[in-house]
């Protein structure tokens, strides 16, 4: 693939891989991305999963025949895009890898191979030039490990941007780029949104046409615009969508029977409702769902005197991930002792800027003409 007359597309298509990091589900495969830029010297950016090592080295070969690249630049340490960084060592063993300081350090962590010596450590404001190309680098700590750098191409206004604006997904699938990279960015990097926050600042000085990301597809100046606004509403938290997410766990239907009402009350009343039953949901998109809408529902019956553990599961994904800036109701369930409610809204103390509604529901086993009123309130206060 051609991305511009001298910058080519070397990557592979994972469709082996059923959880991405051993945790998120990726029924459409993953992309492990790489390209090549041809100059009066050679540079290869980023390596790729250690399993794909034979096909991205056949695909950089068919590009360079017996030419050897000058250089590797590893932007990122993380497996999936270093995992090949010492097949590719043996095959050009006078090819300069390049990478920041903390990259090369970890480099002997996961390898048994000392690359000291033929390694060239690069910083903030460093260039690297290819000849027509010059490479400027760009440090982005914490997007979303402390070694990451980006790399911006001058000559063809080209970003490569490590992890940050990538998605889930191989590229010989075709599927909207938005549900797949917001489930991507708020799982790994959602932690991160102050440091995403700094490398947009230093984004926004720099004259990008296009976007060469680790994961994902290429993209190309009429996409930049609407990217960047979401990356900007998820890294500063944002809502992205005025609307409601009702997240539930149900044993015999009767916290569902409560959700399932509440979420056709406000779509009565015009709102965007999506209703998730956690232990059948993705948890990945119930987090992502979680941070795209404004207002979060949790429905819970008690157990153990607890809350149910899906959504305990989804409320500490949420908190780890600095879940704030969001209007936040409690629904709870219990036969003889609800203690649900106390429990979520506790969990929920360490969230920033959390507006949790007076107008709470609680259930005793099954709705009644009682729980049914307090359900009309809450959708009368959410509505608001």
């Amino acid at each position: 693939m051609e991305i511009t007359k001298d910058i080519l597309y070397v990557g592979v298509n994972d469709h082996d891989v059923d959880l991405f990091e051993g945790q998120y589900t990726v029924p459409n495969g993953m992309a492990y991305n790489s390209y090549l830029i041809q100059d009066e010297k050679v540079a290869v950016m980023d390596s790729v999963d250690a399993h794909f090592a034979d096909q991205w080295l056949t695909n950089i070969a068919s590009i360079l025949g017996r030419r050897s690249p000058d250089y590797l630049i590893i932007q990122h340490m993380e497996p999936d895009h270093s995992g090949s960084l010492q097949a590719f060592a043996q095959a050009y063993p006078g090819t300069t890898i390049v990478a920041s300081a903390k990259a090369i350090a970890m480099m002997q962590q996961f390898f048994d191979a000392d690359f000291a010596g033929r390694s060239q450590a690069v910083k903030e404001g460093d260039t690297l030039a290819l000849g027509a190309h010059t490479l400027h680098f760009v440090t982005a700590p914490m997007v979303h490990w402390p070694e990451v750098v980006m790399t911006y191409d001058a000559a063809d206004k080209v970003l490569f941007s490590a992890d940050a604006f990538g998605k889930f997904g191989a590229l010989d699938v075709e599927e909207e780029w938005l549900p797949e990279a917001r489930r991507y960015y708020i799982g790994i990097v959602g932690k991160y949104g102050a440091q995403v926050q700094a490398v947009l600042r230093k984004a926004a000085g720099l004259d990008i046409e296009t976007v060469c990301s680790l994961h994902g597809p290429v993209l190309h100046k009429e996409q930049l615009a609407d990217v960047l606004a979401v990356y900007d509403a998820w890294s500063a938290y944002r809502p992205e969508t005025d609307g409601v997410l009702v997240a539930y766990s149900s044993i015999y239907g009767h916290t569902k029977a409560a959700a399932e009402q509440l979420g056709e009350m406000l779509r009565g009343k015009g709102l965007d409702v999506t209703v998730m039953d956690l232990a059948r949901s993705d948890w990945a998109e119930a987090v992502a769902q979680a941070f795209r809408y404004s207002k979060l529902v949790l429905a819970s019956p008690t157990y153990n005197a607890e809350v149910f553990p899906f959504t305990r599961h989804l409320i500490e994904h949420l908190a780890e991930r600095n879940y704030q800036n969001r209007t936040v109701a409690l629904i709870e369930n219990g036969s003889w002792a609800p203690t649900a409610g106390r429990v979520m809204r506790k969990m929920l103390e360490g969230c920033k800027n959390l507006t949790i509604l007076d107008e709470g529901v609680t259930i005793k086993s099954a709705l009644d003409e009682t729980s049914e009123a307090q359900l009309a309130a809450l959708a009368e206060a959410l509505a608001r």
